[in-house]
């Protein structure tokens, strides 16, 4: 019995950091002025909605979180989001090319 209290205990942990983790990757994106949605599509064009995205987007706070790009990269690489991390990437690359124009 203890053995499946601690199983579940790992699993909800895990589930836990990973919508915290979600939850800076919209953070990061809103406050970029990105579609997270768009750009999770992009990198996992074939997956269906993923609910827990959804729910980090409605409740998302208007108030911005200063999110470094480095951070945001090394969490979605933490959590094997590699595919996500090279389309942020991408998208900072796009982001500083803009600035550099003004």
């Amino acid at each position: 019995m203890e053995y499946e209290n601690r199983d579940d205990y790992i699993i909800k942990k895990y589930q836990q950091d990973e919508a915290t983790m979600v939850q800076l990757f919209v953070n990061w994106s809103l406050s970029n002025d990105l579609d997270p949605l768009e750009l999770y599509k992009r990198a996992y064009p074939v997956q269906s909605t993923n609910e827990v995205l959804i729910k980090a987007l409605e409740d998302a706070d208007s108030s911005e979180m200063d999110i470094s790009d480095e951070t945001i990269l090394e969490i979605l690489q933490m959590f094997g989001n590699d595919d996500l991390a090279f389309v942020v990437s991408e998208e900072m690359e796009k982001l500083r090319k803009r600035k550099g124009e003004r």
